[in-house]
């Protein structure tokens, strides 16, 4: 990565399935991506407990000696429903509140494959990226094309002028953890002009009107 600036990532979010999937090379690059963020020197904060993928990456990082997070709602730990989390665990009330604590608590974002959960945890921290609510890196790790089509839908979406170019460049893909991890540090964040003079403080009385043709 020569020539190349080098951002600072200390701690990483990982959104990824509750399950193993089908495929064993999710599981199997799930304990991988685990691997290498341990030997980075990089801890990994993720959704808690030890079921499919999640348990998979934080075993991997807890094995190589890095700090692992689990931030959890409270309604998943009654009897014993995801698992031991792997490393300390933070109990939230809801769902939001804890999307809201990882991206405060995150330097970066990973989603290996998962289903419903993941796909939104990904698009609201790309869409607050977009909104300037936070500037920080964001990428999929494509698994056996697994986001193939995803990334197809979000390419056409810009076509169809619903996602701006630069906006598009919030999401980015790898297929080796390695190169995800590379792309993550060597990230640029591009904010829309617009949106970023948007005050999302609690101190802020009147958010600042937003010309309509914006493509949110």
């Amino acid at each position: 990565m020569e020539g190349v600036s080098v951002r600072k990532i200390k701690k990483i979010c990982v959104f990824c399935g509750a399950n193993s999937g089908k495929d064993v090379a999710f599981v199997n690059a799930a304990f991988h991506l685990g691997e290498v963020l341990g030997k980075r020197k990089i801890d990994l904060v993720y959704g808690g407990g030890k079921l499919g993928l999640m348990g998979c990456v934080s075993t991997a990082v807890a094995q190589h000696e890095r700090k692992v997070l689990g931030i959890i709602p409270s309604a998943f730990t009654v009897n014993n429903l995801v698992g031991e989390t792997c490393g300390k665990e933070i109990k939230v009330a809801t769902m939001q509140e804890r999307l809201v604590m990882m991206m405060e608590l995150s330097d970066a974002f990973i989603a290996l494959p998962g289903g419903f959960g993941t796909l939104e945890d990904l698009f609201q921290m790309i869409s607050w990226a977009q909104l300037s609510i936070h500037n920080k890196p964001i990428g999929v790790l494509n698994i056996n094309g697994f986001f193939n089509s995803l990334l197809s839908f979000v390419d056409h979406a810009v076509k169809q002028e619903f996602i701006t170019p630069k906006a598009r460049k919030i999401l980015i893909s790898a297929t080796t953890a390695d190169e995800l991890v590379d792309k993550l540090q060597a990230f640029l964040f591009e904010p829309d002009p617009a949106l970023s003079k948007l005050k999302w403080s609690p101190s802020s009385s009147q958010k600042e009107k937003l010309d309509l043709t914006l493509r949110l």
